[in-house]
């Protein structure tokens, strides 16, 4: 009972809840939540010092996949979120097929093959990757809709930050622990899961302005169309 409530909730509010049709701007949505994605898995090599704390490279672009997926949940539904989660996956799929393709062609010189392997992680950290990803996003589009059940639609701040802060610390603690027990003291494990998550959270907590002008970006509440055809007849005429 306890752990269908949630979903109860979710398809109760969704009944009477106006969603917008898929349309260019959820394309487009959909395509940066997707560079993003692909993007976070080639700038992770790269280790940052971020106020004493290390983090990859990829914690920006990889944070704003939440925000995409936020915008789309609250402009479209759950299940065009879920659609992009799942498309984001399929896109890391192909992508390590590709890379794995492109690594089996015999290079024309030892050091091109060299340096191509730079774009190859270790099997253990794609497969915590794309284990943590799948779970936390998940978590995301369904803890989203559910504060949005509670609060009938209103304070975006609040479901944006509260299903964004959980899904985060869940793919920080599933990722972390894959793909490092073992190989690093608990001790350590412990604070690259603690330094990675503070900024992950400070980043979430950041993004809370970029979701509410995308939401209204997309719902065309800023009149932006009237605003550019009124320019655009302002140049012609002059």
């Amino acid at each position: 009972m306890i752990a269908t409530y949630p979903l109860r909730l979710i398809r109760e509010y969704e009944r009477a809840e106006k969603r917008k049709p898929l349309d260019g701007a959820y394309a487009i949505l959909l395509g940066i939540f997707v560079g993003c994605l692909v993007t976070s898995n080639f700038i992770a090599i790269k280790l940052c010092n971020l106020w004493g704390l290390i983090v990859p490279a990829a914690v920006i672009a990889y944070s704003a996949t939440f925000t995409m997926t936020d915008i789309i949940s609250d402009v479209y539904g759950r299940k065009a979120s879920s659609y992009a989660v799942w498309a984001g996956f399929a896109a890391n799929v192909s992508m390590v097929i590709l890379v794995l393709s492109g690594w089996i062609l015999p290079p024309l010189a030892t050091q091109f093959q060299q340096r191509y392997e730079v774009l190859l992680s270790t099997p253990r950290i794609v497969a915590a990757s794309m284990v943590a990803y799948l779970v936390s996003q998940n978590h995301d589009v369904i803890a989203f809709h559910f504060w949005k059940a509670v609060t009938r639609g209103r304070h975006l701040w609040l479901r944006n930050n509260a299903s964004t802060a959980v899904s985060q610390f869940i793919d920080t603690c599933i990722f972390i622990t894959l793909a490092f027990y073992g190989s690093v003291p608990i001790g350590i494990l412990f604070r690259m899961i603690l330094s990675q998550y503070l900024v992950k959270l400070m980043i979430a907590i950041c993004d809370t302005p970029f979701v509410y002008l995308g939401v209204k970006l997309v719902r065309n509440e800023l009149c932006l169309r009237k605003i550019f055809s009124r320019v655009i007849m302002s140049a012609s005429s002059s």
